[in-house]
């Protein structure tokens, strides 16, 4: 093969790898949302004879706690007996201030101090003011919430009632992402699509699988099965701390529900592009497992499946005029990446159809998938270095 030869070959390879990548990471996402379990719609009946605690841990989330807190009050009542705890978790903004505004007139509303964390004891995370937290209720279910949280009126009761019904330990609710800065609409729809592809939804609520996962914006727990695994005090130290719960609590035999909530939570994670970028650095490598060709491989397929049509398509117009007696390739590769950024398109209509998910900047997905690229290898270095492997300017390390 002449030189000639290899670069069109090169061209039409990559251009055909991105559209296929992309056809599986569709019908595999049809495939999982078919068949994942769900929340269950709400039903009219009698609060159940049982008591609720919510946890909000809150550092610096001045800019989210007041509505999320509303939310919360907004909701249903799910039990007899039913609270809100916010535990402030040594802020140095307003977040105290805004949690109260919203929610000092309930009166099934607290707020409380963590206090500063123990001396040489690593604490990373929310893990010490969940644990703080826990030290100040009694009731018969947790259940802990992140700040960047919206509840629709009837998660509560919805999420209260399945975990009773079936007897869960420990329900988590996976959130549908919402997007409000342009950092976001470039990446959180490629996120979105690379979580639901990945997370073993349908092994996590096979009791006869080891595979356990959850998501820490929505934790349901049994308070007597939280307390036998040592709760978020048992692992301090642990970044991924929703994992970790999740594991000891199919580990220990206990009965872990994983379900799609996307009508009843919503999550948005980042406020611009600096805090983005700190959160997915921060989970990117630890989300698969420290493994540096996982981590940097997932990355590179990012690149291929979302940026490269992108650059091909103009690629292949300059080229047709430059080497016209190569026009078939061109042709070729002009063809395939179209059809590559069609599938982008699509996969967006899909989840505009399937979550309410706006098609907002959909074009700039090639631009997102270099941000995905760049997260990769930033993740690793940042992870096993603990350089600036932080999360709202706290050290990890």
């Amino acid at each position: 093969m002449t030189l000639a030869l290899l670069e069109p070959l090169l061209f039409v390879a990559a251009a055909g790898s991105a559209a296929a990548g992309l056809l599986i990471l569709q019908l595999g996402l049809q495939r999982v949302f078919s068949v994942a379990p769900r929340l269950k719609p709400a039903q009219d009946v009698a609060a159940p004879d049982t008591s609720l605690t919510v946890v909000i841990p809150a550092f610096n989330e001045a800019h989210n706690i007041e509505a999320c807190v509303a939310s919360v009050l907004a909701n249903q009542p799910p039990c007899r007996d039913w609270s809100l705890l916010v535990v402030d978790d040594e802020s140095g903004d307003a977040t105290v201030e805004n949690a109260l505004q919203a929610g000092s007139a309930a009166p099934h509303f607290r707020l409380i101090q963590a206090g500063p964390r123990p001396v040489n004891e690593r604490w990373v995370g929310k893990n010490w003011a969940c644990s703080r937290a826990v030290d100040q209720v009694s009731s018969e279910w947790l259940l802990f919430i992140d700040a960047d949280v919206r509840l629709m009126p009837d998660a509560l009761k919805r999420a209260l009632a399945q975990a009773l019904d079936e007897q869960a330990d420990l329900l988590s609710l996976a959130p549908r992402l919402s997007c409000g800065c342009l950092a976001e609409w470039m990446v959180q729809p490629i996120m979105a699509s690379l979580l639901g592809l990945g997370f073993p939804i349908l092994e996590t609520n096979d009791p006869a699988s080891p595979v356990a996962f959850a998501a820490g914006p929505f934790m349901l727990f049994k308070a007597s099965t939280y307390a036998q695994i040592g709760g978020h005090r048992a692992l301090a130290g642990e970044v991924v701390e929703d994992l970790a719960l999740a594991r000891a609590i199919k580990g220990g035999g206990h009965r872990l529900h994983y379900l799609l909530g996307l009508d009843a939570v919503d999550l948005r994670m980042y406020s611009d592009l600096a805090a983005l970028w700190e959160g997915w650095t921060k989970n990117w490598f630890l989300g698969l497992d420290r493994d540096p060709v996982k981590a940097l491989g997932a990355a590179l397929v990012v690149v291929l499946m979302f940026t490269v049509p992108w650059l091909l398509l103009p690629a292949s117009l300059l080229l047709l005029w430059l080497q016209p007696l190569l026009a078939s390739a061109w042709w070729w590769v002009l063809a395939l990446a179209s059809l590559a950024i069609l599938q982008q398109l699509l996969l967006r209509l899909w989840t505009r159809s399937n979550f309410d998910v706006p098609l907002s900047y959909w074009w700039l997905m090639g631009a997102g998938g270099l941000l995905v690229g760049a997260i990769g290898p930033v993740s690793i270095w940042r992870t096993r270095t603990g350089r600036g492997w932080t999360w709202k300017g706290r050290a990890l390390n």
